[in-house]
């Protein structure tokens, strides 16, 4: 039984064989989905897709990348969506100086205003960060009462032992199965087992050995041989306790 808890079926290149694709997951042992929004419009589709499959669940929030086209109505939207029991979470949100397709100043606005509407809203957060280590770690301190977890986690033990001394949660994507990633990989083995999940970042970052094409919840699994074997565990176990600190994450025995 395994979690994907985050991925972007709401991206245009799931549209034609969605049905397909979530009709596969019993057989590839996927039990969950988390599909994190972008903007508005992902969150708004995203739900949609969770009220489709009893198994898929949705988050509500606005990216890095496009925080700058959030208006003044957007926040009163994303509260709406946060609303209902589907919508379990408040992201992807957090800062990208890596592209800065959003001013920094934009970013770090729509962030902090995103953190409190999670925290009236009393939802997780699920973090974005890329090359913006110092802000977001500078951030988030203050929002000690929130849960959150950063995605797609990459960074180094440091890094980690702050985010986790904070009792938030890490997770790791395809890249741990990445040659060049021992950084991530080290991480993930290091973690306390109750504090990590694992998700595919789908459509991106397939893992070894499909890397390259479209990514899916299809493909965690290997993910969880690479995160097994590097912790000594079997997959089964792996499997069981992240999908455990998934559910107890984004509080799904609490959703109808």
């Amino acid at each position: 039984m395994l979690f994907d808890t985050h991925a972007h079926y709401d991206d245009d290149r799931f549209d034609a064989d969605l049905d397909n694709i979530m009709a596969a997951m019993p057989g590839a042992g996927v039990s969950y989905i988390l599909n994190a929004s972008s903007s508005v419009r992902a969150a708004k589709k995203g739900l949609a897709i969770a009220e489709k499959y009893p198994f898929v669940y949705a988050s509500a929030g606005v990216h890095p990348h496009d925080a700058k086209d959030m208006d003044g109505g957007s926040i009163e939207e994303l509260e709406a969506l946060l609303r209902h029991p589907k919508v379990v979470a408040v992201g992807e949100i957090g800062l990208d100086y890596h592209y800065d397709l959003s001013p920094r100043d934009v970013q770090r606005e729509r962030f902090i205003e995103q953190l409190e509407m999670a925290g009236r809203a009393g939802k997780p957060v699920i973090i974005h960060e890329r090359d913006a280590r110092g802000d977001v770690l500078e951030i988030i301190k203050k929002y000690s009462d929130l849960t959150g977890v950063v995605h797609c986690f990459s960074g180094d033990w440091e890094t980690a032992e702050i985010i986790l001394g904070m009792g938030w949660y890490l997770s790791f994507t395809g890249v741990i199965t990445f040659k060049n990633a021992r950084d991530a990989l080290e991480t993930a083995a290091r973690a306390p087992l109750g504090r990590i999940m694992i998700e595919t970042d789908a459509p991106y970052l397939s893992p070894e050995p499909v890397r390259g094409g479209r990514n899916s919840s299809l493909n965690l699994v290997h993910i969880a041989r690479k995160l097994a074997d590097a912790r000594g565990m079997s997959v089964e176990d792996l499997a069981a306790a992240t999908t455990e600190n998934g559910m107890r994450f984004f509080g799904l025995n609490a959703v109808p």
